[in-house]
């Protein structure tokens, strides 16, 4: 049987990175496009549950069958599974037109949509988003970037990966989430209006096992993602330390 796969992105329905995407994976099984009618990026892991939205089925130039939804890509997997009530072995968001490095990924509406893949039990779930100023380097790197998950079975590790490709990238690297990447500041545009400038702050350290350090540097990251938001450490040091209210007889 195919592989049931379904691709999402931030970027909308009609972005060229959605478009690339989708015509290469059709090379691995079935193909479902469930995506934003118009861009969502910056949407993290938002899901719309206050106000009805539109949901249209279309299909795309490469006969793809498509559907353009007006919210968010978190969403767009919620009607995939939820609403259309099919099952799918693989979830790709992408390809995103810049990087989703560092702290950056709690933001990232393309990372947001892997981890509502793994919140409904996909096993297994990749967002990949490329430097921006083309698609040239992450086009020519997926069967590369694929074959290396293959080989090394990182799928039975994890089920959720965050992937970056740089421009004309080295080698590969398994990295974990770095720091600080980008930061805002709030010009006015007059009256009450303001709008975020995106701005770098990144400072390299040297430490290839960071996404951040890693992609900046030349190399394609691969970081393993999960949605449990405890801080199991923690968790065990004030376990250890019988951290609790007993109620009085």
């Amino acid at each position: 049987m195919a592989m049931r796969i379904l691709i999402t992105n931030d970027d909308g329905i009609h972005s060229e990175g959605l478009r690339i995407l989708t015509d290469w994976a059709r090379k691995l099984g079935e193909v479902t496009v469930a995506a934003p009618k118009a861009e969502q990026s910056g949407k993290s892991h938002a899901i719309e549950i206050v106000h009805p939205f539109s949901v249209e089925p279309l299909t795309l130039e490469n006969g793809v069958r498509a559907f353009s939804i007006d919210s968010t890509p978190a969403d767009c997997v919620r009607y995939a599974i939820l609403g259309l009530r099919e099952q799918f072995d693989l979830v790709i968001s992408g390809i995103n037109r810049g990087l989703n490095i560092g702290r950056d990924i709690i933001y990232s509406g393309t990372a947001g949509a892997v981890f509502e893949a793994a919140a409904l039990d996909v096993p297994r779930a990749l967002a990949i988003s490329t430097e921006p100023s083309s698609f040239e380097s992450a086009l020519a790197n997926l069967d590369r970037v694929y074959a290396f998950f293959k080989k090394h079975d990182l799928f039975s590790v994890n089920g959720i990966y965050n992937v970056n490709i740089p421009k004309d990238p080295k080698s590969i690297r398994i990295t974990r989430q770095g720091g600080p990447y980008y930061s805002d500041e709030f010009p006015s545009y007059g009256g009450n209006l303001v709008m975020p400038t995106g701005k770098s702050i990144f400072r390299a350290c040297g430490d290839l096992t960071l996404d951040t350090d890693a992609t900046l540097g030349g190399h394609i990251s691969i970081s393993p993602l999960t949605i449990i938001r405890t801080d199991l450490g923690a968790f065990e040091r004030l376990s250890a330390l019988k951290v609790e209210e007993i109620p009085e007889k």
